[in-house]
């Protein structure tokens, strides 16, 4: 979507606290909801009007009862400075003393009943109360106009002006999801699968409904490929740079990526993340998740079956009045769910996985609250993030609650950093994604890791791609290629700098974004492998062009992959250390100089040769032959000595980091 000067304006006033560009419609009695429009939803982009009769489903968010407690709760629990450090909270405690109270839920209900809506669920912690009714009720009780509007390539739903509700709740509600449709917008932070191979690939299969959405659109591996890196070069095609380039690995496997940070000498020793619990966040759930996932590690790691006991699941059932399916792409969750529970898996073959999966994208929030609520994990995953930081800032709010209940009941919160580097190839300027530019997550960056034959690191950069398609005989363009991806990062326009950056991350990038002397949370954190060139192999039931569905694999990577595999590793460390919940006051004051965390610096003229089927299934249309390059330069976001915007602080040092961490 063309994005007006009013965007960018609103991104500045958001930055600076400001309210909404639509001017406040809030009728007598009523009072406004700040910063509750989406800055996409403008007039330009209004493409229909939401019809009067269909079902709206949403959540209205309540304000903490001391929500300033909170924050400075969750602070000290995460601060190795503090007394109270990894004194963490339980779920009740956290209920008693800082949720929103019953009567603030009683009285919310009264008003949505009184309005004609249905109220449902609240979840333990009373975080949200679950309305819905029709567009007519909604428009007429918040004092709104529901339409359609383009965004992104999607058709969303959306209110014409911020949302307002009566004074006598006015103080009581933070916020409200799911009226608009802004967190459709979230995807999941994978590439590497028909969509990155060729122009011909064949298409995701559609579905009338996420209950019945076939498995995802067959990809197939073509060969030659590499075992490990480095193992075969491709001396055939003509040099790259004036070098002969190696071939991309086919995907590594568990041991090799143990092997890597060393986990597999941990687990000699016991340490294979047993009696932890690792949560994975997606939206909707494949009904051959575990069987894909159990399949795999038989075909891939034989000696760390992923067993029954170990697995377990909860997917929200469809939500009237959500979004259309084929805007969120059931199917194509279905690869990240399984490359979630597989990387995590490979990392911490002993520890338990909770896989919650939401009822759409627009319901990611409900199903980390669940985790959070019932303090159901110590580490939770999440790979889907939105491209920028547009998300309506009441709907930020709710996700920071959330997130700092998180830090203070000690579940330590990763996020992939997001697969467009600086967003500058896709939005009128860089910008950081949402969720991983909040202050209480741990944002975890990309990079293109090399392991070699007997499992070591043999080359590590940040992820930046380059693509060069070989045509005519000749490699085009030339080197460093044409940008492609790369690890998401940069300086946040929502959230201010957080202490525990302060003194670490360079001011010139705490600075980018920013108006006067303010300075901006920058992203990410820490990093893994994400490099789809250098990827992970995962399998998963898919749908062939035969019709045939059945058991495959292919190599995947994004941020979507490093997200799980550091949480499969903080699993490991849980095991070893105790509890560590939100790690960021720790990395950067205790290991952001220390060798628990190798900088990851850059590299010049490496890359590799990728070959896949024209049609993304077999040779009958021929082969693409591509290099990847590393590193590729065009963008504002580079890797560089000490902390950088591609890969953070740098990567975990396997042993040293487990023991200092």
């Amino acid at each position: 979507m063309r994005r007006t000067p009013a965007f960018l304006l609103a991104l500045t006033m958001a930055g600076a606290g400001m309210t909404s560009l639509v001017p406040s419609a809030a009728a007598a009695g009523q009072s406004e909801i700040p910063d509750s429009h989406p800055v996409w939803a403008t007039p330009n982009a209004k493409v229909g009007t939401a019809a009067a009769a269909s079902n709206v489903t949403f959540r209205v968010y309540l304000k903490l009862a001391d929500q300033a407690g909170l924050e400075a709760a969750a602070a000290a629990v995460s601060d190795p400075t503090s007394a109270s450090y990894k004194h963490f909270l339980t779920a009740d405690q956290v209920r008693s003393r800082f949720a929103p109270t019953a009567a603030t839920v009683g009285a919310v209900r009264n008003w949505l009943t009184s309005a004609g809506f249905t109220a449902g669920s609240v979840p333990s912690n009373n975080a949200y109360i679950e309305a819905s009714g029709s567009v007519d009720q909604v428009q007429k009780a918040f004092g709104v106009q529901l339409g359609e509007y383009s965004v992104k390539g999607k058709t969303l739903r959306s209110q014409d002006r911020p949302l307002s509700v009566p004074n006598s709740v006015a103080s009581l509600v933070s916020g409200i999801v799911n009226i608009d449709q802004a967190t459709a917008l979230l995807k999941p932070q994978h590439v590497g699968a028909a969509g990155d191979a060729a122009p011909n690939a064949v298409a995701q299969p559609k579905a009338a409904s996420p209950a019945v959405a076939p498995p995802p659109a067959a990809f197939v591996n073509a060969r030659p490929c590499s075992d490990y890196f480095g193992q075969k070069t491709d001396t055939t095609d003509p040099a790259y740079g004036g070098k002969q380039l190696p071939y991309a690995v086919c995907g590594y496997t568990p041991g090799q990526l143990r092997a890597a940070d060393q986990l597999d000498v941990a687990g000699r020793f016991g340490l294979d993340g047993r009696g932890t619990t690792v949560a994975i966040v997606d939206a909707f759930g494949s009904p051959t998740l575990y069987q894909d996932a159990a399949e795999y590690a038989k075909r891939n790691d034989p000696a760390h079956p992923l067993k029954q006991s170990q697995y377990s699941q909860f997917v929200y059932p469809p939500t009237p009045g959500s979004e259309d399916p084929s805007q969120c792409d059931a199917s194509g969750w279905y690869g990240e769910q399984s490359l979630d529970v597989e990387a995590v898996h490979a990392m911490a073959p002993a520890a338990n996985i909770l896989y919650v999966g939401g009822a759409d994208c627009s319901s990611l929030d409900a199903a980390l609250n669940r985790i959070v609520a019932g303090n159901l994990a110590q580490i939770v995953s999440n790979s889907y993030g939105d491209q920028g930081e547009d998300i309506p800032a009441d709907e930020v709010k709710a996700f920071e609650s959330i997130a700092t209940q998180a830090a203070a009941e000690g579940i330590g919160l990763y996020f992939s950093s997001g697969d467009s580097g600086d967003e500058s190839h896709a939005l009128p300027k860089p910008s950081a994604d949402f969720s991983a530019s909040s202050p209480w997550v741990t944002a975890v960056g990309g990079t293109s890791l090399g392991i070699g034959r007997d499992g070591d690191k043999v080359l590590e950069t940040g992820w930046s791609t380059g693509k060069s398609t070989l045509t005519n005989g000749a490699w085009a363009p030339a080197a460093p290629g044409k940008w492609l991806y790369g690890a998401g990062g940069g300086t946040s326009v929502l959230f201010p700098e957080p202490n525990y950056q302060k003194g670490v991350v360079p001011d010139a990038l705490a600075k980018q974004n920013q108006t006067g002397n303010a300075r901006g949370r920058v992203v990410p954190d820490i990093s893994m492998d994400a490099d789809p060139t250098t990827g992970m192999l995962i399998g998963l039931t898919q749908t062939f062009p035969d019709g045939s569905v059945k058991y495959g694999e292919y190599r995947i990577g994004g941020t979507s992959l490093a997200s799980p595999l550091m949480a499969g590793l903080m699993a490991v460390a849980d095991q070893f250390g105790g509890r560590h919940g939100f790690i960021n006051p720790w990395l950067y004051k205790a290991l952001s100089h220390t060798p628990a965390v190798t900088d990851v610096k850059p590299i010049t003229g490496a890359g590799e040769v990728r070959v896949d089927y024209a049609n993304g299934i077999d040779d009958s249309n021929g082969f693409v032959r591509t290099v990847r390059s590393f590193n590729n330069p065009d963008q504002t976001i580079q890797t560089a000595r000490g902390y950088d915007n591609v890969t953070g602080l740098g990567t975990p040092n396997g042993l040293l980091f487990l023991g200092l961490i």
